[in-house]
């Protein structure tokens, strides 16, 4: 029986030694392949990456774009941030522990702690009072901003944004549902990468669809660096930690006079546009609400209506 156990014990750990390194040399080779693009500052000890481009005119705000759960600042770069620099300064943020931001060891990843550090690169890149665009995940990071610092930000435009707690998680999501942070590691540096890879067609449906993946969204899109432990432990982190903050946030839309705008398609298969959108549109004052035909990822599907919408923004 000891000898049974033993045996046992050593095929594990061999099984896991191979998981392990097979995810190590996926990570190097992402890391290689996909590097930093853009600049780093670092906030509130969390060292921070964010792509700029353009120059505003006329007195015009800069535009500050958050991506989504699992997401890099790359989902906007894809299209959305290259029309909108014609004429406007546009910051794309990798969020703490995503794309190439590393979050502090001790750092919360609360959305009220998220805002903090939105605020603390309005004031160190000299951003005046920016039009935050919010996707998905990013749109309850740029409600919480513009809750806790009104008078650092224009304007909201919301891209497909969670604003209420989801009466159920996405099945794209599942496998972020880890509580204990050693355990989350553990599937992180085994199970996480070899699982994103076998369900990849699977999940991406869930999230893009009805609309199709583009062909270069791997590499032009930064979905690749989704392979790496480091974007599946700041994702579950992220997601966790929404009960402790977002319920609150829901019972303060009163409050916020700034305009806010929100796009959302009606066949989104993460988020549901009446429980997330109209149900903002009925919590807040000022919400403008547009629905059109499309799934989720609209920053990446449908780039040019994305960036018409923000354009309309009264703030611009």
């Amino acid at each position: 029986m000891n000898y049974l156990f033993s045996a046992l014990i050593i095929l594990l750990s061999l099984f896991l030694g191979g998981l392990f390194l097979f995810t190590a040399f996926v990570a190097m080779r992402v890391r290689m392949g996909l590097p930093p693009e853009g600049r780093f500052v670092t906030i509130m000890g969390n060292r921070m990456h964010y792509l700029e481009q353009g120059t505003s005119r006329d007195g015009a705000p800069t535009i500050v774009m958050i991506h989504g759960l699992g997401g890099v600042a790359q989902n906007f770069s894809y299209s959305v941030l290259g029309e909108l620099a014609r004429d406007h300064r546009v910051i794309a943020i990798d969020r703490p522990g995503s794309g190439y931001s590393l979050r502090h060891p001790k750092s919360s990843a609360s959305l009220s702690v998220q805002a903090d550090v939105v605020a603390g690169m309005i004031d160190a890149l000299g951003l005046g009072k920016p039009l935050i665009v919010g996707h998905s995940l990013g749109g309850a990071v740029a409600l919480a901003t513009a809750l806790r610092y009104p008078d650092k930000v224009a304007g909201l435009a919301l891209v497909a944004p969670l604003t209420h707690m989801p009466s159920e998680t996405s099945k794209a999501f599942a496998a972020l549902q880890v509580s204990w942070p050693w355990l989350r590691r553990l599937v992180a540096w085994t199970l996480a990468t070899p699982g994103s890879i076998l369900q990849r067609e699977k999940v991406m449906d869930i999230v893009f669809g009805p609309e199709s993946v583009p062909k270069d969204f791997p590499v032009r899109g930064g979905g690749l660096l989704g392979l790496r432990p480091s974007q599946f432990i700041a994702a579950s982190e992220d997601m966790n930690a929404l009960p402790d903050v977002l319920p609150l946030m829901q019972q303060q839309y009163t409050s916020l006079t700034l305009p806010i705008s929100v796009l959302y398609g009606r066949e989104d298969r993460i988020l549901d546009y009446r429980e997330q959108g109209e149900a903002m549109a009925e919590a807040a004052p000022n919400v403008e609400l547009e629905l059109i035909s499309g799934g989720h990822m609209l920053p990446v599907t449908q780039p040019e209506v994305t960036a018409q919408f923000i354009r309309r923004h009264k703030a611009l």
